[in-house]
């Protein structure tokens, strides 16, 4: 077992998930449909949280089944800078975490969290738990990514903190001292991520705590998924519509904690059988799944797929006589929303990609990157300010720009899988959730 030591650059670094990559990769195209069962590696969502609930909880846990990606990565050494020790056995694909009972190691500490949104939004609350003051902060793009809604909500509950830099972004500074608790309302709008940090602290506080989701909430699935790990490591949160109570008590460590596989990873096999009208079936995925993008199945199954979910298990097999363009509201699922929008141009009408204007502020400008991308490769696109329209037509070969975004790359590969000469520019930006992608994506021929 190899010990997690602290920063980038020591036992467990950057380059063990990054590997090599060539500036540019050429798709090959499927000679036929294709035909396929996979797997694909834990969830990058559900890792991180267990991560950040391990730390906290009262004794160790050991994590099945994580994500080893640059998010994860970027965690983890987080974690360890704050003086968590986390152990790291890449054999037997599990992490194991001395959890601390809501107390931070390190009185003072920075820590960098790359372009890892989660990490970002989740360890501030966790920081107001400690004595001292800490810095968090990340790379350029991260520096644009808000922050302000968290920082306001954490105000409210008696955090002291407050922008290093500019006002509304990172990097921000936590005084700890604990957190306070109370009522506050949370503003969901932009990022789920606010409010699941903000969860995830809320059993340390000195006070019950009650959070109240204001002007709507993005991305929804995704607090379901940080209810269902908190409550898996023994913490009580009750639930009333746009209000969340939770009371003060501690996690409980976890022998085996299971991480399933990543259902947005897998969204890229299960389209690739739509879009070549083949078959895919991923196993570890099922009716139990905890993960919303699943979900991306039945915007498939409304494009003309046959899906079939069983306890263990999906599978996609695309139609015989093409695709449908379909109008679909993909607030709940947007990490999909690419991969919606790669194959919509084979679509026998348009397709309507509505209530994403939130991905505008993630890895990338998400609507703007890919109307941009499609319209390079020679297909019609109409730009909206809260998603897109695409018109079915010719695909022409040509470089995909990928805004060093993973879902960019990932999505617009499919496109290769069909149309000759599709090169994806910047391939490395894939282990930032999946590392081994292009590898999976070949072994489907």
């Amino acid at each position: 077992m190899r010990p997690m030591v602290g920063t980038p650059g020591t036992d467990f670094t950057i380059e063990d998930v990054r590997g090599v990559f060539p500036k540019e990769i050429e798709i090959t195209p499927l000679e036929r449909p294709v035909d396929a069962t996979v797997r694909v590696p834990g969830s990058k969502s559900i890792t991180n949280r267990a991560l950040i609930v391990a730390a906290l909880a009262d004794g160790t846990s050991r994590i099945e089944n994580p994500l080893f990606a640059d998010d994860p990565y970027w965690l983890m050494a987080s974690l360890a800078q704050l003086g968590f020790a986390i152990n790291v056995d890449r054999e037997a694909n599990i992490i194991t975490v001395i959890g601390q009972r809501g107390i931070i190691p390190k009185s003072e500490a920075r820590v960098f969290v790359g372009n890892a949104g989660t990490v970002a939004r989740f360890l501030p609350p966790v920081l107001a738990l400690g004595e001292g003051v800490y810095r968090v902060d990340g790379t350029a793009r991260m520096r644009a990514r808000p922050v302000g809604d968290l920082v306001e909500a954490l105000r409210g509950l008696g955090v002291g903190v407050g922008y290093a830099m500019e006002e509304g972004k990172f990097p921000i500074e936590v005084r700890g001292g604990g957190i306070k608790g109370g009522a506050v309302g949370v503003r969901g709008t932009k990022s789920s991520q606010f409010l699941s940090g903000l969860l995830m602290a809320a059993p340390y506080a000195r006070d019950v705590v009650a959070l109240e989701v204001e002007g709507g909430l993005v991305s929804r699935p995704y607090v379901g998924m940080t209810l269902g790990v908190m409550r898996k490591f023994g913490a009580e949160v009750e639930e009333r519509c746009e209000r969340f109570v939770v009371s003060p008590g501690y996690y409980e460590a976890r022998e085996e904690y299971l991480v399933e596989p990543d259902a947005s990873g897998a969204s890229y096999f299960l389209a690739a059988a739509a879009v070549t009208g083949g078959r895919v079936k991923v196993d570890g995925l099922g009716a139990s799944s905890v993960q919303g993008d699943l979900a991306f199945v039945e915007v498939l199954e409304e494009m003309g797929c046959e899906v079939e979910i069983g306890p263990d298990h999906v599978e996609v097999r695309g139609p015989r006589k093409g695709l449908r363009g379909i109008v679909w509201d993909m607030n709940d699922i947007s990490d999909t929303m690419i991969t919606l929008a790669a194959i919509a141009p084979f679509a026998s009408s348009p397709t309507v990609i509505n209530n994403v204007a939130h991905t505008r502020a993630q890895e990338t400008d998400r609507v703007a990157a890919v109307a941009k991308e499609l319209t390079r490769l020679g297909v019609r696109v109409e730009e909206h300010q809260d998603g897109l329209t695409v018109t079915p037509g010719p695909v022409r070969p040509g470089m995909v720009h990928t805004y060093d975004d993973h879902r960019m790359a990932m999505a617009f590969s499919l496109l290769g899988l069909v149309v000759p000469g599709i090169r994806i520019q910047n391939p490395s930006c894939v282990t930032k959730t999946l590392p081994d992608y292009f590898e999976r994506l070949e072994a489907l021929h």
